[in-house]
């Protein structure tokens, strides 16, 4: 047994500080990135803003993408769809979007990887223009995941591959070294996640941000903050922390084209590893295992091109505020200060509007 006593932070323990900046307004902010996937040899790239919906069956889905595409935003498609619903999808998009990159395809490893594979491989030579597939497990800490990433770079050399999750450096850097081009970083902080509470595993989200961006960032890959956004702020503080691309779920369930309906007309949010969604996807909760998600009802928020724009504006606000030109300039800028308190809360509940 050992214990780690120095100080690991969450999105909570900090706030943002400012500095002075010649920026004249939030319009004048670009939150689009260029990013270039050296692969075997290979250049692939990608322009876009670096937000990404979760491949959770009540946000990943193709309605959600065909919103976020307009915005150059990612949307990873869960990876319960039909490989038949899948083209068909991909190909109704196509018609209006003929740039359909925003997509991303989501497999994970399973007991059977040899058909997630042959999934896969149909799935992507069928819909060309997919440039990323997310290979998404709730342990990446196994052997046999640093071995399957490796097998799935081989399988498709010209991809970028999403692989996690993990939350430290080393296995950050191991993925990499494997064939991961962003890795995927977050155990245990969504809002729909009960690994800490029947698990007791996990690591505060904003300290694991900075440490393996910094690791994957010394090897030339990039970072996927998944999981522990509530509001636009801690958005932003994710990418302040260095962190490339920021996946958000719970902040996108309450939207028209997320999550899902149940017969009094509230909406549905649950884990991938919760009950409801064992049930429905795998037969149940095999006896070997608890159950490490929770089933909640959620405030309806209207079209998601709602809540995109109070992230969008509020990641512009904090690069205001710090002289951040560009997103990518925001960890560069940014300066953490720990505090006991972040927010007035006297009036929590009591809003009108």
């Amino acid at each position: 047994m050992k214990i780690e006593d120095d100080v690991k932070l969450d999105f909570a323990d900090v706030l943002i500080r400012p500095k002075r900046s010649e920026l004249k307004s939030r319009k004048d902010v670009s939150l689009y990135r260029h990013f270039d996937f050296k692969i075997n040899g290979m250049n692939i790239a990608w322009n876009g803003v670096p937000i990404a919906a979760s491949n959770m069956s009540g946000v990943g889905t193709f309605e959600v993408a065909e919103k976020l595409s307009t915005h150059r935003m990612l949307t990873c498609i869960h990876k319960f769809y039909s490989e038949d619903k899948w083209i068909e999808n991909y190909n109704k998009q196509l018609v209006s979007n003929p740039d359909i990159d925003c997509l991303v395809y989501s497999m994970g490893m399973g007991s059977n990887s040899y058909e997630e594979i042959r999934k896969a491989t149909n799935v992507i030579e069928q819909c060309p223009s997919i440039k990323f597939i997310c290979i998404d497990v709730a342990n990446g800490y196994t052997q046999k995941f640093i071995e399957y990433v490796s097998t799935i770079r081989k399988i498709f050399p010209g991809k970028v591959l999403i692989a996690g999750n993990v939350v430290t450096r080393e296995m950050t850097e191991a993925l990499i070294l494997a064939g991961a081009n962003i890795v995927k970083v977050g155990i245990g902080p969504g809002s729909v996640c009960t690994t800490r509470k029947v698990a007791g595993v996990g690591y505060p989200q904003l300290s694991a941000i900075i440490e393996c961006a910094d690791a994957a960032h010394g090897l030339g890959g990039h970072i996927m903050a998944d999981g522990g956004c509530t509001c636009p702020g801690d958005v932003a503080k994710a990418f302040g922390a260095g962190g490339d691309f920021v996946m958000l779920g719970g902040m996108f369930a309450g939207s028209d084209e997320a999550a899902e309906h149940d017969d009094s007309g509230t909406r549905v949010f649950y884990g991938m590893s919760s009950d409801t969604a064992m049930n429905k996807f795998v037969g149940g909760v095999a006896t070997y295992r608890a159950s490490e998600g929770k089933t909640i009802k959620v405030k309806e928020t209207g079209p998601i091109d709602n809540t995109v724009q109070d992230i969008l504006g509020g990641v512009r606000s904090a690069c205001t505020y710090v002289g951040a030109t560009r997103l990518k300039d925001l960890p560069k800028c940014t300066t953490f200060v720990r505090v006991n308190r972040q927010i007035n809360s006297v009036f929590n509940g009591q809003e009108i509007a």
